[in-house]
């Protein structure tokens, strides 16, 4: 299980797309989004380079990190 922080989240709206935006990579799934946290946890089936999970969640006007 591969985890990730994330600001700028601050609703349930922003958990979702976060889970939207997440799930659209090839290779992830299971995706968990802690609003409290600021983390999502996700299952990868492979290798998938923390710069394009990083590039998904920024697309959406988060930060990653």
């Amino acid at each position: 299980m591969a985890e990730v922080k994330i600001k700028g989240m601050r609703c349930q709206h922003c958990v979702a797309s976060v889970t939207a935006a997440l799930e659209k990579i090839e290779g992830v799934s299971n995706v968990r989004v802690d609003l409290e946290a600021g983390t999502a946890r996700f299952d990868a089936d492979r290798e998938i380079p923390a710069e394009k999970i990083a590039a998904a969640i920024e697309a959406i006007g988060f930060e990653a990190g």
